[in-house]
């Protein structure tokens, strides 16, 4: 039988089509490659989560229920969610057949474990009434460690959160900072940036500490990170 509690509040005939189209993905979990998924929108909480799922994080579909929304903060990277949230909320908001949308995510079973990365894919499930989402059906495929994709996602998410960290910090540089920090990550002189911009290198020299203090960076690896992060080079 399947672990899941019913759910509650819905007519009878969203109630059946919800236990048929479970019970159908409940019987061919086992020939999925990864996790199947199944949320209810409106509440934020996990109505169905195939086997393999469960017995990775140790839950059963009963205590995902009772977590709610406390879901998402305990198995996932909250941080990078920031950037395939938006994806998601699009295509509840488009609402069209046969659409989804697919993301990195890192995934794990308890802060004493490593993150995992995995591929991943929603699509809408079931509607109400009125044919707005109700559910969404999503698959989550685990990827190897060794395999060139999750080091090119793990480079990515290091990226992004140098972005989110220090975004406050580089918007405080004005235009000319920021052609100025260009050019030291190229490793250009005060006298070459003098020559190039037609400044003083004097001006040339306070530009480049104001931009150190601001940015509160000493190193050539710092101003490279900085000029890369933020598409200057």
């Amino acid at each position: 039988m399947s672990q899941r509690a019913p759910l509650r509040g819905y007519s009878d005939r969203i109630q059946k089509e919800i236990d048929e189209k479970i019970e159908k993905i409940r019987e061919i979990e086992n020939f999925f490659p990864g996790v199947v998924i199944i949320h209810e929108i409106k509440k934020g909480t996990v109505v169905y989560m195939s086997q393999w799922g469960r017995d990775h994080l140790g839950i059963t579909n009963e205590e995902l229920q009772q977590m709610g929304t406390e879901y998402y903060s305990r198995f996932f990277n909250v941080e990078e969610a920031k950037d395939y949230v938006p994806k998601i909320l699009g295509l509840l908001e488009r609402n069209n057949d046969g659409e989804f949308v697919s993301h990195f995510q890192q995934v794990r079973a308890s802060p004493q474990h490593d993150w995992g990365w995995h591929l991943t894919a929603t699509r809408i499930f079931v509607r109400d009434e009125n044919g707005e989402p109700l559910l969404t059906l999503t698959t989550s495929l685990p990827v190897d460690a060794q395999h060139h994709i999750a080091a090119k996602a793990q480079r990515l998410l290091e990226e992004n959160n140098f972005l989110r960290k220090n975004y406050h910090a580089f918007d405080k540089l004005t235009k000319r900072e920021k052609e100025i920090l260009r050019l030291m990550a190229m490793d250009m002189s005060s006298e070459e940036m003098a020559k190039k911009l037609f400044i003083s290198e004097n001006t040339a020299n306070t530009h480049r500490r104001n931009i150190k203090k601001k940015l509160r960076i000493n190193s050539n690896y710092d101003i490279i990170r900085f000029a890369q992060a933020f598409d200057l080079i």
